[in-house]
């Protein structure tokens, strides 16, 4: 008998989304990651929950309409997570007319029927707040609803959520060869110990590195796939308004800015073909240019590249031979041969759905329980997604020493679980030291025992943004407070 009935290699959203759906219909489960959690394309991501207007500039109505379903979801399952906010279009005189921008936005709402936000509207921008950052030719824009999300917390809570249901979770852990048979026998290398793991079937949600991983590691054949690197850059905060402003540019793509960890603008995204190991990915100076002056064409105050205080980037894969972005599951299994599951690409949005539909493919070889992750909250999610700011002032009324602005964050980051964080304190200074005004030993403490965190990286960028403000010795001390954790 196999050890486990799925084994899962790569700790992104597709990786942690095969878990926790897996998980929570009765299968044994075990995901293998190499280094941390939402460590590549999976922390890269535009961070929207959305239906995208640009597929549906593409007339890809099915596809719309199935993303703005998922959005309601998310909402539910993770209102912490994922936040809606109001998105601002100006009219350009150069680009769409404004009576294509008003009826698209009218589809759009049609197609989210009865979602619960607020539906589209025209300002005019001359006497209206969203105003006051852009340049004085625009005077009107049109205003919708949509979804920001914490990409990579995302990732963290979603697996969270799978160990929770029985998930074995391994970080730190490197699958270096893969036998197939009637099972799956794989070779890990697990924080320096090699061990021998056996599986019913087998899961290749590695991301960037899927091709790779095929053909060294499973040694299946796999068609042609392309790769595409993702980015987008962090700016100092350009605007006081909380909404998020959509862009044309010149070209017809769409550029997103909205605010970010409160002091900075988030700018993306920008996409072209990669080649090269998705490991070392960065930023061209030629998309840090265009993303600059795409949104300088809108903003008073001019960005230029030396304004850019971070990059992110990441790859991500289609087939090449794919019209669409649907195609990001295979599914192969013959007689004597055990299932093997390839999950690659796809947004964040339908990420959920796509893991549904995969482990589906797997009722055949044994029974589970139906699908059900569309009625479950995540990890800290079990509030109405209009009760957040009553979520901030139940935390303030209980930890009295927290600011509005790290409660806010803390609500953001843990939900209704935030009582396992900061427990009984009845002061900051029982929260142990102080790493930077924002982060506490007690927090760093959760993250490493629950959270898979090892490294300071782990918690400055992934399960938080803190690292855009940390100071460096305060991160030489956070690592040191790690090491003795470890």
């Amino acid at each position: 008998m196999a050890d486990y009935d799925l084994a899962i290699i790569g700790g992104g959203l597709n990786g942690v989304s095969l878990a926790r759906d897996a998980a929570g219909r009765g299968l044994r489960v075990i995901l293998f990651e190499q280094g941390d959690l939402a460590g590549a394309a999976s922390s890269a991501t535009p961070r929207l929950i959305h239906g995208d207007l640009a597929v549906l500039e593409r007339r890809g109505f099915w596809r719309v309409r199935r993303a703005l379903a998922e959005r309601r979801i998310w909402l539910a399952i993770a209102p912490h997570l994922v936040r809606p906010m109001r998105f601002v279009i100006p009219a350009h005189a150069d680009e769409r007319p404004p009576w294509l921008l008003r009826a698209g936005l009218f589809l759009y709402d049609s197609l989210a029927s009865r979602n619960g936000l607020p539906g589209s509207t025209t300002l005019d921008i001359t006497h209206h707040p969203v105003g006051n950052a852009l340049k004085r030719p625009f005077g009107t824009a049109f205003e919708y609803s949509d979804c920001v999300v914490d990409d990579s917390r995302l990732v963290v809570l979603t697996a969270l959520d799978a160990a929770e249901r029985g998930a074995a979770i391994r970080t730190g852990a490197r699958c270096v060869r893969a036998d197939r048979s009637e099972i799956w026998r794989l070779a890990v290398v697990d924080r320096g110990h090699r061990r021998t793991v056996t599986a019913r079937a087998l899961a290749n949600a590695t991301g960037g590195w899927t091709s790779m991983v095929a053909e060294t590691v499973l040694r299946q054949p796999q068609p042609v796939m392309a790769a595409t690197q993702m980015s987008q850059i962090i700016v100092p905060r350009l605007f006081d308004s909380e909404n998020v402003y959509v862009f044309q540019n010149n070209d017809g793509q769409l550029i997103f800015a909205r605010p970010f960890e409160r002091d900075f603008t988030l700018i993306g995204t920008v996409t072209h073909a990669f080649t090269g190991d998705p490991a070392i990915v960065a930023m061209r100076g030629a998309d840090i240019s265009y993303l600059c002056e795409a949104v300088s064409r809108y903003f008073r105050e001019r960005v230029a590249p030396i304004d850019v205080v971070r990059t992110v980037s990441g790859v991500n894969l289609t087939l090449a031979s794919a019209r669409g972005r649907d195609e990001t599951t295979l599914f192969h299994a013959r007689r004597g041969k055990a299932p093997l599951l390839t999950m690659f690409g796809g947004d964040v949005t339908t990420s959920r759905l796509r893991a549904e539909w995969a482990v589906t493919k797997l009722t055949p070889f044994y029974p589970m329980s139906p699908p059900w992750t569309a009625g479950a909250a995540l990890p800290g999610g079990d509030f109405a997604w209009d009760r957040f700011d009553t979520e901030v002032d139940l935390a303030r009324d209980r930890w009295r020493f927290l600011p509005e602005s790290e409660a806010q964050r803390l609500v953001a980051a843990y939900g209704s679980g935030l009582s396992a964080v900061l427990g009984e304190a009845r002061t900051r200074e029982e929260l142990g030291p102080a790493f930077g005004p924002r982060l506490t030993g007690a927090e760093v403490r959760y993250l490493v025992t629950r959270e898979w965190a090892r490294f300071p990286d782990d918690v400055l960028w992934r399960r938080s943004k803190l690292g855009l403000t940390m100071p460096a010795a305060d991160c030489e001390a956070l690592a040191a407070f790690m090491a003795d954790l470890t």
